[in-house]
Parts: structure tokens; sequence; C-alpha cells
């Protein structure tokens, strides 16, 4: 165990080469390994990333200096645009230690939700490059304190993204708990002072947060290396749905007759499709979604089927509602309220009046909207959705069996409404 420990410390050196070049037949596209001088023991230390996934991996980011990728019709992001990949030292306003993979990549995903998300002020937690906490808010508190409270045991240890400069009020509430990365792109005064406190807290400024909405549209060249040394080059997804008009009314033909859903979404329930379809954006595949005036309740990641995944969802989000109720009255998380009724310290009908309270709220998912990165093969994976109360569904329809989940959603009582997008989400 010491040994581990002492490994989580450890700056690795790596013996990758300061710059990378990658050639498409006559086009070269040049990189530069980013490295940062920064305190380290008392000593000033220049180095790249602190390690890999895990302790022992060798690991360098690659940062786009020079060259303009036009493939087809298709043009790839190109030099001076960079986010993560141009963080230095100045940014680094408090760079707690040097950077791990991780940390760089749980910012990268955060950003590329956080994207689609510029029009309010927002937050978005994440934690081992999947979202555990997404939410709008009428101020940049608030919004933070929704992705939080959606899931606060996940964020333990996450890193927070936010779309406006952080204030005194949001440093606060990020301040009473444990973060290993903020960004945001700026820090109004007093806010930076609060944060610093925790001293190994990586708090960075990346300016071009502001920009973000011009990064929806552009394309990068996504690399997928194989345990042979092959290596998958694909285009990197653009998502095509923005507003209302882009989603259409689930339809479809089968046998012969046609099958068309009965209830639209009101204004409100598109705008949790919306915002959940956004979200979905960075959610590892299989995944399912639900979300409740703009923001996550629960979130079901990387299951190999559909209702599987509808189902983990649900428990997810019953087991943190369940949480914060028992955080929120008693001071504590329910696993620890239920150790104690264990022993006896504690009175059992207390937890039980939380199981009761969760199960009657159906864990916030009732009215809630139910987002799918890819069409239900069958109707049972919709129908988890639907006992649990949800009003509305985005999918991208395409199953053979579209029919079915139509029948679903039109039997429900009340019927609730379903759009199609007509493009899949997968993120593996």
């Amino acid at each position: 165990m010491s040994d581990l420990k002492k490994a989580y410390k450890t700056i690795m050196d790596d013996h990758f080469p300061e710059t990378m070049t990658v050639t498409f037949g006559n086009q070269t596209l040049a990189y530069r390994k980013r490295a940062w001088k920064l305190e380290e023991g008392g000593a000033l230390v220049e180095k790249g990333l602190r390690y890999g996934e895990n302790p022992g991996q060798e690991a360098a980011m690659y940062e786009l200096v020079n060259g303009n990728l036009v493939l087809g019709e298709c043009s790839f992001i190109e030099p001076g645009r960079g986010l993560v990949s141009a963080i230095d030292e100045k940014m680094m306003l408090q760079p707690g230690k040097h950077p791990g993979k991780i940390n760089l990549t749980d910012i990268d995903n955060a950003l590329n939700i956080l994207k689609y998300l510029m029009q309010k002020p927002a937050a978005v937690i994440v934690k081992h490059n999947n979202p555990c906490g997404v939410a709008y808010g009428s101020t940049l508190a608030e919004a933070y304190k929704r992705a939080f409270r959606t899931d606060r045991i996940a964020a333990f240890g996450g890193c927070a993204a936010l779309n406006r400069p952080i204030d005194r009020e949001t440093a606060e509430l990020m301040s009473k708990m444990y973060l290993e990365v903020v960004a945001a792109p700026d820090y109004v005064e007093g806010a930076f002072d609060i944060l610093s406190k925790r001293k190994n807290l990586r708090i960075i400024q990346i300016k071009k947060i502001d920009q973000l909405e011009k990064y929806k549209t552009l394309r990068f060249v996504d690399f997928k290396s194989m345990i042979d040394g092959g290596i998958i080059v694909q285009q990197s997804p653009v998502n095509s749905i923005y507003t209302k008009e882009d989603l259409k009314p689930a339809s479809c033909e089968y046998k012969g007759q046609s099958y068309n859903i009965d209830r639209l979404p009101t204004n409100k329930e598109y705008e949790d499709l919306l915002f959940g379809w956004f979200v979905e954006q960075g959610v590892s595949s299989n995944s399912v979604l639900y979300v409740k005036d703009g923001c996550t309740v629960g979130i079901g990641t990387g299951e190999q089927d559909r209702v599987g995944v509808a189902e983990i969802a649900v428990y997810k989000a019953y087991t943190k509602y369940a949480d914060l109720l028992c955080f929120d009255r008693y001071g504590i998380s329910y696993k620890e309220f239920e150790l104690a009724v264990e022993k006896g310290e504690r009175k059992k009908n207390d937890l039980t009046a939380i199981d009761e309270e969760t199960r009657e709220a159906k864990a916030g998912i009732a009215g809630g909207a139910m987002i799918s990165d890819a069409f239900f093969p069958f109707r049972d994976g919709a129908d988890v959705g639907i006992k649990n109360g949800v009003t509305s569904i985005v999918q991208p329809g395409g199953s053979e069996r579209d029919f079915e989940t139509i029948v679903a959603c039109n039997e429900a009582d009340p019927k609730v409404a379903m759009v199609y997008t007509g493009q899949r989400a997968f993120k593996h």
C-alpha cells in the first residue's frame, strides 16, 4: 500500500519526443509536446504529464502548431484554436501539482459538453471522463449547486468546468468539497483567494471558454490505437441537433401500417430534451440519461444493453436522491446512516422515511425527459423510463421495431411525447 501511495506522488519521466508529425498523403500536421515548469517539493520542475491513466504509464500531451488538414470536403481543426492542449503556466493560476492525463481529459470532455450550453450559466462536473452532474442555473452559483447536488458522491475528486467567470458565491460553494480541477474563463476578485485555500486544487483559467460555441461544428482527427499497434482514424462527430425544429416527431411504418406519436413535447419538454441531448454528446455509450428542469437526474453510462443502462440510470437516480435527502437532513451519507442503523445508533424509521420519500418522488425522474444515444431495439428500454414517470423521450430512431416504442408512449397514461434526432451519439 505504501508503494502505491508513493506511486501517486511520483512524477514520471517520459520518453516521448518533443515534436510529432502526422502525415496524411501530402499533408502534414505538426505537434509540440506540452511541458510546464511548476514547483514540486520546493523546487521548480519542468515536466509534461505527471503520468497516464495509471501510475507507471508514461504519457505526453501534444498541441497542434502547424498544418491545415483537408480530406474530401471536410476541413479539420487548425492551429491557434488550442483549449486544453494550449494550457500554459500562466493559465494554471494554482497548479496544485503537475497534471496527469485524466485531469486534462476530464477538462476536455467537460468543455465538449459545455460548448452546447453557453446560452445560460452552466456547470459540468466530470469524473473519469463522464459527466456526473450537469445543470443550468439562473446564476452560476445555482448552476454549480444543482450540478453538484445531482450526484454529490461522484463529484468527490472530480473536475468542474463553468461557462462564466467564477464569483465569490460560486467559489464558496466549490471550496466546501474536494475537487481535483476547476476550469473557468475567469475568476472575479476574491474568488481565487477562496478557492486557493485548497492547496492541491488545480485552478485553471481558459479564456477561450467564452468562445466555446465556435467549436460546436469543428471536427478534429480522432485516433484509436489497437493492441497490435494499429490505428483507426476517424472524423470526430458533429452534433446536428440545436433547436426543437431539428427534432422530428416519432413515426414509422411496420408491415404496411403507419405508427405516429400521439403527443408532441411542450416547450418546456423540448428544453429538457435538447439539454439532455447536449449532455449526451459527452457520455460513454451505451447510455441513457434522465434530466429535469435543465439538470441531470440520472446518468447511465457504458452498458452493453439499452434496457440495462436505462435501469442503471434509474438506480443511480434513486440512490443519489436518497443520499441527498439523508445528507440534507442528518449531515451524513445514506450509507453512513444505514451503517448507524445496523449498529443501533440511528432509528430505522428515519431511514425508511427517506426511502418512502424517494419512491414517492420517483427520485426526481417523474415529469422529466429520457435521452438515449441510440435507438431502442425493443420497447423495454423506453418502458423503464415511462414506468418511472418521464413525460418525454428523445432518441435517434431507426430501429426495425420503432413501432413498439411509439405504441408504448401512446399507451402510457398520461401519453408520453417522443421525438427523433435522426443521428446516433455513440462515444467510445
